[in-house]
């Protein structure tokens, strides 16, 4: 019986091969922030990411197919009924884990922005530019751009990712498969943003992942969560300050004022931040699945 192997440990989630076939995806409760693994986990966030993906992928199939093979864990257990699967704790992975099509990786990460915020505000205070698109002038802090942007990022397993233009993309890739990549990464984002807006929430920017299965693209990993996006407060939104947010900024806020110099290990969160955290992903949730 082949064995259901751990293949990578990532920031969030955990990777286990079913051979050559599936990948069972589990949703820890582990945080990262500034490049690094919090030590302090906010239990239940795992959950929470699993379900707003889970949305995601169901409502979006038909901009883009999706790698989602199953997501409940009696479906899961019947396609993974030829292996092995002792290493798994079962009664640990409801409603934390999706069995997907294992794929050929696009490595690269896919933004889109909505807003001018974050390490695009500035790029563009210094240069006029986000990831080297040129901009309109005299544009403010969170300021709605006058069409979302795609700025790709190379993807990087360890340190940071490097932005890239288009056109390298492009020569990495072939500029069909980079164009259609491109093309659907706005169309994802449009159909959220619009979704999203009507239920109080700005989608200030996200980021998508691709893969190749059978030479056919789809998405994968993960889509729209708090960890992949910046969501705002519309009733709370102001262009020229930083918006209030229902995504991980909250810790990062917290790390950014506690002293630590973003290089040694990081400290660990009070409960406090830890109970804060958790608030905004459970608003998310509820504000994007509610009705």
């Amino acid at each position: 019986m082949a064995e259901l192997k751990l293949i990578h440990k990532g920031k969030v989630r955990d990777l286990y091969a079913a051979g050559e076939k599936y990948l069972l995806i589990v949703s820890s409760d582990r945080i990262s922030a500034f490049d690094f693994i919090l030590p302090t986990p906010i239990t239940g966030k795992g959950a929470i990411l699993n379900k707003i993906s889970s949305f995601w992928f169901a409502r979006t199939g038909n901009i883009l197919k999706n790698h989602i093979v199953a997501s409940e864990i009696g479906e899961i257990k019947a396609k993974l009924a030829g292996y092995d699967c002792s290493a798994l704790d079962w009664s640990q992975l409801a409603g934390r884990a999706v069995l997907v099509h294992r794929t050929k990786r696009v490595d690269f990460e896919c933004i889109v922005r909505g807003y001018i915020t974050g390490s695009g505000w500035k790029e563009y205070q210094k240069q006029g530019s986000v990831c080297g698109l040129k901009l309109p002038p005299g544009l403010k802090e969170a300021q709605k751009l006058p069409e979302p942007v795609f700025t790709p990022t190379s993807k990087a397993d360890q340190g940071h990712d490097e932005n890239v233009t288009f056109e390298q993309m492009a020569e990495a890739l072939g500029p069909e498969l980079a164009g259609k990549i491109r093309e659907k990464s706005l169309a994802l984002y449009k159909f959220a943003a619009e979704y999203l807006e009507n239920r109080g929430i700005l989608l200030a920017d996200t980021k998508f992942e691709f893969g190749l299965l059978d030479g056919e693209l789809i998405l994968i990993d993960e889509a729209l969560t708090p960890d992949s996006s910046r969501f705002w407060d519309k009733a709370q939104y102001k262009i020229g300050t930083s918006p209030e947010s229902y995504d991980k900024q909250y810790v990062r806020n917290w790390l950014e004022g506690s002293g630590w110099d973003k290089n040694s290990a990081p400290p660990a969160l009070p409960a406090e931040v830890v109970r804060g955290t958790l608030k905004k992903y459970e608003e998310a949730l509820n504000k994007i699945t509610a009705g």
